[in-house]
């Protein structure tokens, strides 16, 4: 059977977006045949299980114009002869004129080739992320007269102006995002806002062994067994781990612990550069991105996961980080900051602990208390673990996205003149 759904990725597969992944091989598992159609080529030296499980076929458009002319020219021609093309472009000249930038006509050029090379049997696009895939969906669905739908994220939402929200929420059929915090905000933008649907990912359990482990007594009394802080994110500025290393730095000197950070990331040079400054690069370690079933085992030896999210100054930010979720479906007890849906996830005192963002003298004292007290980290983390079974699995979001899913398979698309398939270039499955 043909693809009925195309899914566009900023770039598939990415080890930070394997929430991603797990909808997509959700939606295969409950029926859904899809491509997928990504912006940008992978540059993680190591994938997820789950990639290998996905079957759609994967291709990719042209990163830059200048990496294949050729074949943006060739959808330029083609798709002239259309009305909706025209329409596009028209579009495309608002938003150009509002954005005068290369990233502005790269989009538009990978919504030609997007809008030339789409399977004729697709009948809907379902665009990851609100900024630049929702862009490329948004001129390719105007140039052969289909819906799209959006699922939104964090960064793709706080970073680009209320009037280009509202442009895109008006032309979308609807939109899934993943905090309470951000369903309001798009809610309040949005002329229809029964458009905009909260969803949180959730995991899929049946990919998780629980932790049988009984917690760990170690309360950075030795120094032969120091407390294990783990942190798994990409050290870019919205993680916040310049804060983190500060705590740290404040601790007592005879409090004993060292602290593992998971991922890579534009950051890191210049965090292990001050770690070194601080003193502290003896008891941290910097495992770079590493595969799942090497994450999980640093969840299982780890005493305390440690977040310190934060709002950037560009407003770029986390939503609701998976991250915090894989760790206490392993029984770890996770601390981290009062941003976005964080709060939604961990209740401060109950189900983990919670400090202000930006405050290293409030997140060194939540450190040290949590250090000392393996009681109160055993009981947080328990909490955690059946709050985060019991209310954020994967498949009651899966639920609600095929109910959104569903009335967009109705039949009535365009089969103008495009390909029977997409352009191979680059990998396809």
């Amino acid at each position: 059977m043909q693809p009925r759904l195309a899914i566009v990725l900023k770039g598939y597969p990415r080890l930070s977006e394997t929430f991603i992944a797990q909808e997509i091989r959700a939606l295969e598992l409950r029926g859904v045949k899809l491509c997928i159609f990504s912006l940008r080529h992978p540059y993680d030296p190591a994938s997820h299980p789950i990639h290998a499980e996905i079957e759609a076929p994967v291709y990719y458009l042209p990163e830059y114009v200048h990496d294949d002319p050729l074949r943006v020219a060739a959808a330029a021609l083609r798709l002239c002869l259309k009305a909706g093309f025209w329409r596009a472009l028209a579009r495309f000249s608002v938003d150009l004129w509002r954005e005068p930038t290369r990233n502005r006509l790269r989009r538009f050029a990978q919504g030609l080739v997007l809008a030339r090379e789409m399977p004729s049997s697709v009948e809907h696009y379902y665009a990851h992320f609100m900024h630049t895939p929702t862009s490329v969906c948004l001129y390719a669905s105007i140039i052969n007269g289909q819906s799209f739908s959006i699922s939104a994220h964090a960064k793709d939402i706080w970073t680009i102006s209320e009037q280009e929200l509202r442009t895109k929420l008006s032309a979308c059929d609807w939109v899934v995002t993943c905090t309470a915090a951000n369903a309001s905000y798009l809610m309040d933008l949005a002329a229809q806002p029964d458009k905009v649907t909260l969803l949180y990912h959730g995991l899929d359990f049946t990919r998780f062994d629980e932790n049988t482990a009984a917690p760990s007594r170690r309360d950075g009394g030795s120094e032969v067994d120091p407390v294990h802080l783990v942190s798994v994110g990409r050290a870019v500025d919205k993680k916040g781990y310049e804060v983190l290393l500060a705590a740290l730095a404040a601790l007592p000197p005879t409090l004993n612990w060292r602290f593992s950070h998971i991922g890579g990331g534009e950051l890191l040079d210049s965090l292990q550069a001050e770690a070194r400054d601080l003193g502290l690069d003896k008891r941290i370690e910097w495992l770079g991105a590493l595969p799942q079933t090497q994450v999980l085992a640093q969840y299982r030896e780890a005493d305390l996961f440690v977040l310190p999210s934060k709002i950037s100054d560009d407003g770029d930010r986390d939503g609701l980080p998976n991250v915090l979720m894989e760790a206490q479906s392993q029984g770890l007890a996770c601390l981290s900051t009062r941003i976005s849906g964080i709060p939604e996830l961990i209740i401060h005192g109950e189900t983990g602990w919670l400090v202000e963002q930006r405050n290293s003298v409030e997140l060194a004292t939540a450190l040290q208390e949590l250090i000392v007290q393996p009681e109160l980290r055993a009981r947080l983390a328990q909490a955690g673990f059946e709050r985060v079974r019991s209310e954020f699995s994967m498949q009651a979001g899966i639920d609600k996205l095929m109910k959104r899913l569903e009335p967009s398979f109705d039949g009535s698309h365009d089969n103008g003149p495009r390909k029977n398939g997409p352009h191979q270039n680059g990998e396809s499955k």
